[in-house]
């Protein structure tokens, strides 16, 4: 009996939140006949810079892109170096690689798995133009000590806010802490479009850049003024980020609720470590990571697959450090750099922490990881 519960059920590891609003929304572009970039962009842009608070959100039609015209937009160009983490999804280092400049990798603090200032603080050189930070799982990075070395070294700091939307730090939401940041509406983020991506600057002149670079270069209708791309995100996109950012508090007091669940729950376990958070700033708990700790028992994969029979998806972000990947290593990294992120590569573990779960779900997730360490537990 046991047995066939465990089979019906299935957790998993993100799940969008579609509701009436974005089905009302969506149907109003399609009978409205205009499906390309319009005013729904619009709104959606001014509703994202509003609640951000920033002057300027561009809407683009994914969050590599977003990341690629924000670096365009500041004139990162080949020969310059950009100074980011390994331990990431790589479109953040490739979106450098675009321009032709160079990512240069440091490591990361093992608390937050965000980028370690020291080490940023180490690698600069006369040719580092930005230091593109990633608030990798909704945790922010440390920016106060990033800013000052950002603004005593002339240096544009940029921010992946891929994983963050909604995120604090010191009562600043992430997307307005540096010159621009860049956002991801896939749908395993804290809010979707399906596909669709966000850039928020103060800078007024950066944001008619990005305007036109995103539209083909155009300076008005059928005036290209520079090489540019087909970047436009649609207006069905825009009407489902519209509602989804109408709900985007409840969303993350959900995922706020449910990491504290997990955090009680799991703290009990020795051989794992549960996520911290600073005090300081609001975790947007896109993914919640435990780390297995060396002296498991169960080894972090042995977990996941087990768990995975158990019906509970689990992922790991991210098995491999950039610097690791074969295109990287094709360009002469060094393989033994970023310890940090090496080993956090080999034993972190993304449990489901998504807002879609219920009383019940979270129950057999704990319920489940423990009854694996059980036996091992004194």
């Amino acid at each position: 009996m046991f047995g066939d519960y465990i089979m019906a059920r299935f957790i998993p590891i993100a799940k969008p939140v579609i509701g009436d609003e974005e089905v009302d929304l969506v149907v109003k572009v399609l009978r409205s006949g205009r499906l390309a970039q319009g005013p729904m962009v619009r709104e959606f842009e001014e509703r994202f810079a509003e609640y951000i608070g920033v002057d300027y959100a561009i809407a683009v039609s994914n969050g590599t892109c977003a990341l690629d015209l924000m670096l365009k937009a500041y004139g990162i160009k080949s020969g310059d170096e950009v100074i980011t983490t390994p331990f990431t999804f790589i479109a953040t280092a490739n979106a450098i690689l675009y321009q032709g400049a160079k990512p240069v990798f440091v490591d990361i603090d093992l608390e937050t798995y965000n980028i370690d200032p020291d080490r940023v603080l180490e690698a600069i050189t006369s040719k580092t133009k930005a230091i593109l930070v990633v608030h990798l799982y909704g945790h922010p990075a440390e920016m106060k000590a990033l800013r000052e070395i950002a603004e005593d070294h002339k240096l544009l700091l940029l921010e992946d806010a891929a994983q963050a939307h909604g995120a604090e730090y010191m009562g600043v939401k992430v997307g307005a802490l540096g010159n621009a940041a860049a956002f991801s509406f896939y749908p395993t983020k804290n809010i979707t479009t399906g596909e669709g991506g966000m850039i928020t600057t103060n800078d007024r002149s950066v944001a008619e850049k990005l305007r036109i670079l995103r539209d083909q270069g155009q300076q008005g209708k059928y005036n290209h003024v520079v090489l540019g791309y087909n970047y436009r995100m649609t207006e069905i996109q825009a009407a489902i980020g519209i509602a989804q950012l109408g709900k985007i508090e409840k969303f993350l007091k959900a995922r706020e609720a449910n990491a504290e669940f997990l955090t009680r729950n799991l703290k009990k376990i020795p051989y794992i470590t549960t996520p911290s958070k600073k005090p300081y700033v609001r975790h947007a708990w896109h993914q919640y990571v435990i780390r297995v700790k060396e002296n498991s028992p169960l080894k972090r994969d042995y977990i996941a697959e087990t768990l995975k029979n158990m019906g509970i998806q689990t992922a790991i972000h991210y098995p491999k450090p950039v610097h690791h990947q074969p295109l990287y290593r094709s360009l002469g990294y060094p393989q033994n750099i970023c310890p940090n992120a090496i080993k956090a590569s080999k034993t972190v573990l993304s449990i489901p922490v998504h807002p879609a779960l219920t009383v019940e779900d979270l129950n057999y997730i704990v319920n489940s990881i423990i009854k694996l360490f059980e036996k091992h537990i004194e």
